[in-house]
């Protein structure tokens, strides 16, 4: 269209300038700008482009919606999964001391970020599980002299099917009396182990317990408190067993830890 009269005489960077603002104002602001359309060509061409405008500006908020999101996704599904947990613990009127307990276990077991671990590691190639398995159970190894010295086979074995837990303090990992399904390592924290005598054994990081029931495929012989927040890792009877069958050696280094605790567990 000719440039208004003002700009008639000006340079062309001045009248493209004008043009580049006016087209902006229409796409940007969706309006038609400073100045109303005049005649039939000036009405079609500011519809275009109010058109125009709205699409890029609606993709543009959608490309920046998305962006957003999945800087950090596993943020977002913890808070949406805590959104779920909050309306499920007002649905059921549970308690404030219980819904408080349900918080700090969240912020210790997932510290604000969620994912599909097994999902994840199921997708992986064996050595890449095994290699990711291995480094994130380091601290573990390190710390539990049963792995230290053992075959890196059985560690890799065992380390493959244990899985993490979290306790809080003041709970009973496992009851006396019942029957034992799993052994527990300890990563980080300390548990008490309660007899009958009313002794205390005190367990921290690089110790184990339980092994005792799914040896002798009993009742659990004492009950274990924990004492702090507890980072653990479980072994159930059937991986127990099926590890074990593998390596004999390695059965008679528990049974032989098992034998003493029983014998203390006899003196108490």
């Amino acid at each position: 269209p000719t440039a208004p009269p003002r700009l008639q005489n000006d340079s062309w960077g001045k009248q493209y300038s004008h043009a580049l603002f006016k087209a902006m104002s229409h796409m940007l602001c969706i309006g038609y700008g400073q100045q109303a359309p005049e005649g039939m060509t000036d009405v079609w061409l500011t519809m275009l482009s109010m058109i125009v405008g709205a699409t890029c500006y609606a993709m543009f908020i959608g490309h920046a919606t998305a962006l957003i999101q999945s800087l950090d996704s596993s943020r977002r599904q913890y808070q949406e999964k805590y959104k779920q947990v909050e309306q499920y613990m007002s649905f059921h009127k549970l308690p404030g001391d219980t819904r408080q307990r349900i918080h700090e276990y969240y912020e210790h077991r997932y510290q604000g970020k969620m994912f599909d671990e097994e999902n994840i590691l199921g997708e992986l190639s064996e050595p890449l599980k095994e290699e990711i398995i291995n480094f994130n159970c380091r601290n573990l190894v390190a710390n539990m002299p049963l792995f230290a010295n053992a075959d890196p086979n059985f560690v890799t074995a065992m380390l493959t099917k244990l899985r993490f837990e979290v306790f809080q303090p003041g709970d009973f990992i496992i009851r006396e009396g019942t029957v034992g399904k799993k052994m527990y390592f300890i990563q980080h924290g300390v548990v008490s182990i309660l007899t009958k005598g009313n002794k205390e054994t005190k367990l921290s990081d690089g110790s184990y317990f339980g092994e005792i029931c799914l040896l002798t495929r009993g009742r659990r012989t004492a009950s274990v408190r924990a004492d702090t927040y507890c980072r653990l890792y479980s072994l159930s009877v059937d991986n127990f067993n099926e590890v074990l069958e593998e390596y004999p050696m390695m059965r008679r280094a528990f049974e032989t830890v098992a034998m003493d605790r029983l014998d203390r567990i006899g003196e108490d």
